[in-house]
């Protein structure tokens, strides 16, 4: 998509920067990379509305927001629930120290989770954001081993390809090179293990079959290192930054028992796949197969030791994410001692506004019976994708919930794939980032059934358009092979 125009300024003689053109002198942007003019220049979208699915920039161009603005948003832009609910609260009390000091939405939103696990899991540790949840599981599955004479058991395992952060801790368990690898110095490296990604099929294995190779590997870790090791960390069902890899179930229900067996704790980073996104408002829900409507509750002892949430809770409106845990890991904390106490705070813990959010989220999924209707969007998504689905192009077509996903064959993917369909999908009126050749949706709660249409119909156009050069050129590489054999 080429740049916008600067408006032309007052004077009629230098134009003015636009809202993008100045972002790049102004804003350090995350996850972008820096490049020397001439290729530098390319301004960032600048928004300036957003209503249910779509973002608006100044000029009034609509953009589906196919991504739910990097997984946090739920129930769309400018919702008019979770707004007023806000608005309320702005006139109540926008903050106050959690040190010493509480507050009602603080209370309620703590309650109300843990009754979402079926009072398996509570004391609601508050946080601003993903990486920081993941820093305080680790921090307090270390500090509890300490406590109860066990401090020989420090070290972490993380799945292959996991991604759980960027901050010194939470890089520590993420296995992406492109992350960590410039800060491994700094880092206490954690044991990686086969991930279950069902990708990794050999020709007739199951799904099943493949989390059952990576639980034999886990499980041998952890009887040769299970005295040293404090905890597991995985992503429930999706690894979603390494490219959405999907895998089955049964892996959650088979660590479970594993890490019960070696006395090691579970870390459920569920910051992008929790709140509703695989089917079930925790992704863990379905370690033990479907857990739609009719299915009996997860029994306590099986659900995680800690439970890592961020993203969707708010809505997609504040910074918060939180970390529930079982009462036998408080307990653990418990003591005049202050050497035995989880000093870890900041700030903005527990923020009201942001509380204030979640609680008006977690009410529009009791309203709205938004899982149930999840599940016919998530039909709406598998029709809409199935002429993508049949594309040969793709590989690997796979769904979870409202996450769907598939691969771009490496040999038609060529460089620079993500970037040039980002720019190909805001020129067919997509916002949408690939995650290397891995070709992903992952919209808010709000779309219909024609909407999931035209979202697969843009999406086709905008892989057309993106691999016809890479097509021309391989019909050339054929016709000029064919004619050097003549």
């Amino acid at each position: 998509m080429p740049s916008p125009a600067a408006a032309p300024g007052s004077d009629g003689l230098a134009p003015h920067p636009t809202l993008g053109q100045r972002s790049l002198q102004a804003v350090w942007h995350p996850c972008t990379r820096l490049r020397p003019a001439p290729a530098a220049g390319e301004p960032p979208l600048a928004i300036a509305r957003g209503e249910g699915p779509w973002l608006f920039d100044a000029q009034g161009q609509r953009y589906f927001d196919a991504t739910s603005s990097w997984w946090v948003n739920l129930f769309g832009h400018a919702n008019p629930a979770i707004n007023a609910a806000l608005r309320e609260q702005l006139d109540t009390i926008e903050h106050v120290m959690l040190a010493g000091c509480t507050h009602a939405p603080a209370v309620e939103l703590a309650e109300r989770l843990r009754a979402l696990t079926g009072g398996a899991l509570g004391n609601a540790f508050y946080a601003s954001d993903g990486a920081s949840a993941v820093e305080i599981a680790l921090k307090m599955s270390f500090h509890f081993w300490r406590n109860t004479g066990l401090p020989a058991k420090r070290e972490f395992v993380c799945l292959r390809h996991s991604y759980h952060g960027e901050t010194i801790g939470a890089l520590g368990v993420t296995d992406v090179a492109v992350f960590r690898d410039a800060y491994a110095p700094l880092l206490t490296q954690a044991h990686v293990v086969m991930s279950p990604d069902a990708r990794q099929a050999a020709p007739g294995e199951s799904a099943a079959g493949v989390a059952a190779r990576a639980l034999a590997e886990l499980e041998a870790l952890l009887r040769e290192r299970g005295g040293q090791i404090a905890a597991l960390i995985i992503e429930p069902l999706v690894q979603c930054a390494t490219g959405m890899a999907m895998y089955d179930p049964s892996y959650l229900d088979g660590a479970r028992a594993l890490c019960d067996r070696y006395r090691v704790h579970l870390i459920a980073d569920e910051i992008a796949v929790g709140c509703g996104r695989t089917g079930t408002f925790f992704a863990w829900e379905q370690a033990r197969g479907d857990a739609g409507p009719g299915a009996a509750p997860l029994a306590a002892h099986l659900w995680p030791d800690f439970l890592c949430l961020s993203k969707g809770i708010s809505g997609g409106y504040l910074p918060l994410s939180l970390v529930l845990s079982r009462d036998a890991i408080q307990q653990a904390f418990v003591a005049d001692d202050v050497a035995r106490s989880f000093l870890h705070s900041h700030s903005y813990t527990g923020n009201p506004l942001a509380c204030r959010a979640a609680l008006a989220t977690l009410d529009l999924f009791a309203q709205q019976d938004v899982l149930v209707r999840n599940r016919e969007r998530a039909r709406w998504l598998a029709e809409a994708m199935a002429g993508l689905a049949a594309d040969a192009r793709l590989t690997h077509v796979r769904q979870r919930g409202l996450i769907w996903a598939a691969d771009v064959r490496a040999e038609l993917a060529g460089a620079d794939f993500a970037a040039r369909f980002h720019q190909a999908g805001l020129a067919r009126e997509l916002l949408i980032r690939p995650l290397g050749r891995t070709l992903y949706v992952l919209p808010p709660y709000v779309f219909d059934a024609a909407q999931a249409r035209w979202l697969a119909g843009r999406l086709q156009s905008t892989l057309d358009a993106v691999l016809a050069p890479a097509a021309a050129g391989t019909a050339r590489r054929e016709q000029k092979e064919s004619l050097d054999a003549a």
